[in-house]
This record gives structure tokens, C-alpha cells and sequence, in this order.
């Protein structure tokens, strides 16, 4: 009866294993050869709603003026642009650069010095949202570089009404620091480059980043605001817009440079808060999804495979520990040896190359030929990634009284910056 049970839970996993592999596949050669959608990318000339920039920050003083520095040579009229910087708790000099900002550029760059509440992003930006008057907000982290146009083209997707929430692309700058950098750079690319523009082209669900995106007041207001509980506000957000009827928007060549981790360590402490945080709005959303009636059969599908995209990491470790223990216990039933066999084959060659397909192609659409020669080492990223999404399950699964759920910010590794722009 146990080896039964096993060989059904086995069958399941293969299951959902060869989904997700077709699902890589099918966004894959959507975007290589299917009908590409960027239907508000060429809008120049308009009357632009009011939008103000929220820029989270917690100790960011190693980054928060060049940011702010970009945004301040952003194409985008200034009597409908506010910068309301979101300092939450700093203990750094990040309160300093920012009110010297402040003070060069009043009315256009608004501190908002955050010393208590709860701690996470989604708080403070709670917080800071209530003062906010606009038609639109956009979101940035500290350490992100916008180019000029990228205010307009997150913008322009707010005109048709309805759209609730917007996704630009995001880059790494420090691709060249080391061999971590440069596989965050290839799964970058796969993840924007293919799989969210593959969601815009299909008409399925594009997914708010937490980062270079925008969102319509309105929308927020109507799902309720910001929840201060969740370590994926991004997630969280999108999942509650959609279900509420509003659209989500990817603009491809929109792009934001960001600072990805630098060492091993920082990046999986980032990957753990984003498993919790995904994990929290797949406990949430996933019945809501499957029973909405706001959402078409395509983009539930679609949604549901995102929510759950989190756990596969553990279910395929699972699938691995079924399969040896069949193969080892030596069962010579016909149906034995071929499920342990597939389980192992058919992440080992077909799942994970459809991974490796989507990466490829994305460095192909990229123009970025030399950075292909990185991909073989993309298994090292794979593997850990893999165990510490498992660690961050199990250990969120045990510990059910909420003390995992604490957010971590990324540390940077940029030296602080002394120089301020000059008014």
C-alpha cells in the first residue's frame, strides 16, 4: 500500500513537472515567433496624468543619490512629477542626502521620514501612500537607475482605463562583478524577456514586479490599499487587482537598472523573503483565483501556475526522494523502474533545458551572443536556488507563528555616494 501511494504521488509530480515544462516551451516560442504586444510603448505626446514616485529606502545611502539623480533628468512635465522619497527607520545618512535633495528641489523631491509602524516595505508604503494626491503612482527601490523616458512609458498604459498596474523590464548594472551577477543577469532576462512579455502577448497575467512599476490609485484604493502583513506586496497586489477586474500591463522596453546581489549569501536571504512572501499570496489567492468569475479560464490557468511556481522546487526534491526510494527498494514491477527513470529524465533533460531554452532565447532576442557561453554554469544557480526555496517552505510551514515572515532588506554594494547634483 505505501509503494502505491508513492507511485501515485510520483505520477502526480511527473505531472506537474512536464506542465510547468510545457509552459516554459509555449512562452518561449511565443516569443520567438508569435504576435509581440507593446501597444502603449510609442505614446510621446500626451496630457500625462499626475504621478508621483514613491522610492522605498532603509539604509540606502550607498545608492539613493544617484537614484534620485535619474529621476530628476526624467522626460516628464514637471507640474505633474512629485519624488516623495520613503525613508523608513534609517540609521545611515540616507536622511541627510535626502532632505539636502529636498532642499535643492522643493515641491519636486518630498521626504517622507518614516520612524515607526511596522517593518517591510509594504508598511511604509502604506504610510506613505496616504499623502499621496495623484492620479498614478510608480514605484522604485533605492538602488534603481531610470532612464528618461521610462516615466512616460509607464505612464501611457493608465490611459486606457482598465488598466489598474504596470510592469517595466528590469536590468542589473553589476552583471560584470562576478559569476553570480552574471547568471542573475541570464535569469533576468529569461524572466522578462520571455516569460512576462509571453503573458502580454497570450493576454494572461503580466505580474506587478514591486519595482519599476506603476499602479492607478483608483485600483489600490478599490482592492483596499497596501496589506502590511505580506513580504510580497508585488505578488499580493497583483493577484488582488486582477481579481477584481483590473488589467495588468508589461512594457518590455521600459527598462530600470538595478544592483543584483554580489555574493551568495545576500542572494539567498533575497530569494527566502521572496519564497515567504509568494507562498503567503498562494495561501490567500489560490482558491479566489480558481473560483473567480472577473478572470477568463486562461488567465486562472495561467495565475494558478504562477501562485504555485514556488512550491515546484520542494515538490521536485520530493519527486527525487520517491524515485530512488522505488528504485532502491527494488521493486520489479513494470511501472517501477519507468516512473523513477522518467522522474529523474524528464527534469533532468526535457524540464530543465525547457529552462535553459527560455534563457537561451532571451540572450538571443538580447543580442547578447557571449553571454550564452554562462549558461551550463546556470545549473549551479538552479541547485542552490532550489534548496533554499525548500529550506524557506519547510521552515514557514513549521514555524506557522508568523516569526519567519520578518522582512530582510538586500544589502548594496555600491560605496556610499558623496556628491549631490547641483540645482
Amino acid at each position: 500500500m505505501f509503494v502505491l501511494a508513492l507511485k501515485i504521488g510520483l505520477s502526480i509530480i511527473i505531472g506537474l513537472i512536464l506542465t510547468y515544462t510545457v509552459r516554459h516551451y509555449v512562452f518561449t516560442i511565443n516569443r520567438l515567433f508569435g504576435h509581440q504586444r507593446h501597444p502603449y510603448i510609442n505614446i510621446d505626446t500626451a496630457q500625462w496624468p499626475s504621478v508621483t514616485v514613491l522610492v522605498a529606502a532603509h539604509n540606502e545611502e550607498a545608492v539613493i543619490a544617484h537614484s534620485l539623480e535619474a529621476l530628476l533628468e526624467v522626460h516628464y512635465p514637471r507640474d505633474r512629477l512629485k519624488i516623495l522619497v520613503v525613508n523608513d527607520r534609517s540609521t545611515d545618512g540616507t536622511r541627510e542626502i535626502v532632505d539636502s535633495f529636498a532642499a535643492r528641489y522643493p515641491g519636486l523631491i518630498i521626504p517622507f521620514h518614516r520612524t515607526e509602524g511596522a517593518a517591510g516595505k509594504a508598511p511604509a508604503l502604506k504610510d506613505a501612500t496616504e499623502t499621496v494626491t495623484s492620479d498614478i503612482i510608480i514605484v522604485f527601490d533605492a538602488d534603481y537607475i531610470p532612464g528618461r523616458g521610462l516615466i512616460k512609458q509607464l505612464s501611457a498604459p493608465f490611459f486606457d482605463p482598465e488598466v489598474g498596474l504596470v510592469m517595466g523590464r528590469v536590468v542589473p548594472l553589476n552583471t560584470g562583478k562576478n559569476l553570480l551577477t552574471r547568471l542573475l543577469d541570464l535569469e533576468r532576462a529569461g524572466g522578462y524577456q520571455v516569460d512576462q512579455q509571453a503573458r502580454m502577448n497570450m493576454g494572461l497575467v503580466p505580474q506587478y514586479g514591486g519595482t519599476v512599476g506603476g499602479i492607478r490609485m483608483k485600483a489600490l484604493e478599490s482592492v483596499g490599499g497596501w496589506l502590511d502583513d505580506t513580504l510580497a506586496e508585488d505578488t499580493d497586489l497583483t493577484y488582488r487587482a486582477i481579481l477584481s477586474g483590473w488589467k495588468s500591463v508589461y512594457q518590455n522596453r521600459s527598462e530600470c537598472y538595478e544592483e543584483v546581489p554580489e555574493t551568495w549569501p545576500v542572494r539567498m536571504r533575497q530569494i527566502t523573503r521572496w519564497t515567504r512572501g509568494h507562498n503567503q499570496s498562494m495561501c490567500r489567492y489560490t482558491f479566489s483565483t480558481l473560483f473567480s468569475k472577473n478572470i477568463n479560464m486562461h488567465e486562472k490557468f495561467d495565475g494558478l501556475l504562477l501562485l504555485g511556481v514556488y512550491m515546484m522546487s520542494p515538490i521536485i526534491i520530493v519527486g527525487w526522494a520517491f524515485a530512488l526510494f522505488l528504485f532502491y527498494i527494488g521493486d520489479n514491477n513494470l511501472i517501477t523502474t519507468p516512473l523513477a527513470m522518467l522522474t529523474v529524465a524528464c527534469f533532468g533533460t526535457v524540464g530543465n533545458f525547457a529552462a535553459f531554452f527560455e534563457i537561451g532565447s532571451a540572450v538571443y532576442l538580447d543580442r547578447g551572443g557571449n553571454r550564452i557561453r554562462l549558461l551550463p554554469f546556470n545549473f549551479l544557480n538552479f541547485l542552490i536556488s532550489a534548496v533554499t526555496v525548500s529550506l524557506a517552505t519547510v521552515t514557514q510551514l513549521v514555524n506557522r507563528d508568523g516569526t519567519c515572515n520578518i522582512w530582510e532588506k538586500t544589502p548594496r554594494f555600491r560605496k556610499p555616494q558623496t556628491h549631490v547634483r547641483a540645482a
